[in-house]
């Protein structure tokens, strides 16, 4: 699902207009990319968290030479999918196995 279906989704959920969902949707995205830029984590209790992690700097290599390369410490975003999300997509592969 891309960002255009979710909010055509959304609108008809919802029952708002698309220019609504539209709106709602990037007022979430945004608040979340600001929680996440303070390094604050976005708990959904039973859905899931958004977290920023610490990557250490450390030593790859070069696909293409092989040749060694330091790659330098970074942050990263991370999702920990929760106990809901997990159960509701577990419950989609046992439905999807028996079809």
């Amino acid at each position: 699902m891309n960002k255009t279906e979710l909010i055509d989704w959304v609108a008809d959920k919802a029952e708002i207009t698309k220019v609504a969902a539209s709106r709602a949707l990037d007022a979430l995205l945004e608040g979340i990319t600001s929680s996440l830029k303070n390094d604050d984590p976005v708990v959904l209790v039973n859905w899931g968290a958004f977290v920023v992690k610490q990557r250490a700097a450390r030593e790859g290599r070069n696909p293409l030479t092989g040749e060694k390369i330091k790659i330098n410490a970074s942050k990263v975003v991370s999702f920990k999918a929760g106990k809901a999300l997990k159960e509701a997509v577990k419950e989609a592969g046992k439905e999807d196995s028996k079809s």
